[in-house]
């Protein structure tokens, strides 16, 4: 079977080119007109590709490198690289590698329609009420219900769902198997494959006869250059809208529950868990497979490590970490403090022996 190539190569950048789009220092670069048209790992990459480093871990391969060219981070700009092979350097090599794959494969930086079509699909059902700007794509099996407004440049692919009344602004990707109700979406809103968004949440109440259901009448409000991950779920307010602010960025498989606002420019991690009414400020960050409490505020820019348990609000700017989540330092000497007591009690066991 032939290796299949879901990005394909194109004309690329000379080396020249892309250390002056990218704005950072050539080191050494034997051939700045070689042209470069790929990425790679250090250890698997070939003559037209680029690379980086900036982890000591990965010596050994920054030395054996068949790269075309390689980010070096300053820290590590003396280092040496095999002959033939262009060095740029660059502050965070990291950040401009990443620039540089944005430039080098445009294509994979947004889902693109399943059906390689940029059109409206025959088999997709969609309701005459619905309006629709020019350059919408919609895919087979895809359904659009009444009242929905779709702005021009989206994509909804197939098998996706769009409940009515939805409304979605322009140059938004709405992937395949994705269902959306009572949700207002901005622009350049990006939804990967098997995202649930705008379903009721998880409410109870105890009766005498059992758990009462309670409704939930929010909508889900998704403001501008939001990306979420494939499978994660964000319920519909139940009171009040359920709120993802401009720039957000969410991993998959996270689960949001109602009443829930995040400020712009969040990142969260796959796995994480917030229950409902839980707010976050702009520019928090949460590690993965951690969860919060509902009705706790996250203050601006805070950071959650991964795997922790946040029950209390959290101030600004804050390092947490650990279950109960606390200030990193007093998680840190908590850990410490137990592995001593430990190291004791193992010695003074033996010595009992």
């Amino acid at each position: 079977m032939a290796a299949a190539v879901f990005f394909p190569r194109g004309d690329g950048r000379t080396i020249a080119e892309l250390a002056e789009a990218l704005g950072i220092e050539v080191r050494n670069a034997p051939q700045t007109g070689r042209r470069i048209t790929g990425i790679a790992s250090l250890d698997e990459a070939g003559p037209d590709d680029l690379t980086f480093f900036d982890n000591v871990r990965y010596a050994d391969q920054l030395e054996t490198t068949r790269a075309g060219c390689v980010i070096l981070a300053t820290r590590y700009a003396s280092k040496p690289v095999p002959e033939g092979c262009a060095a740029l350097v660059a502050k965070r090599a990291d950040l401009a590698f990443a620039q540089a794959g944005r430039m080098l494969y445009p294509s994979a930086l947004e889902p693109v329609p399943v059906s390689g079509r940029q059109a409206i699909s025959e088999k997709a059902s969609i309701d005459p009420s619905a309006r629709l700007e020019d350059g919408v794509t919609i895919e087979p099996f895809a359904v659009v219900g009444p009242g929905v407004e779709i702005g021009s440049g989206t994509l909804i692919a197939a098998n996706a769902t769009i409940g009515a009344g939805c409304r979605i602004g322009r140059d938004c990707r709405i992937g395949a198997n994705v269902s959306l109700s009572h949700a207002l979406l901005g622009n350049r809103v990006i939804l990967h494959p098997g995202v649930r968004c705008g379903q009721d949440g998880f409410g109870y109440v105890a009766g005498p006869t059992g758990l009462m259901k309670t409704v939930q009448i929010g909508r889900v409000v998704i403001q501008d250059d939001v990306e979420i991950g494939a499978n994660t779920t964000i319920d519909r307010g139940a009171n009040r809208d359920t709120v993802v602010g401009e720039g957000t960025k969410i991993d998959n498989l996270v689960q949001i529950g109602h009443n829930v606002v995040i400020g712009r420019s969040c990142v969260i991690v796959g796995q994480v868990g917030i229950s409902g009414s839980a707010v976050l400020e702009d520019g928090v960050m949460i590690g993965g497979q951690s969860g919060v409490k509902g009705h706790v505020t996250i203050g601006r820019g805070a950071q959650i490590a991964a795997v922790s348990t946040v029950q209390g609000d959290v101030p600004p700017g804050a390092r947490w970490g650990g279950m109960p989540a606390k200030p990193v330092k007093d998680w840190f000497r908590e850990m410490t403090t137990l592995a001593e007591l430990a190291r004791k009690r193992r010695s003074a066991g033996k010595s009992d022996e």
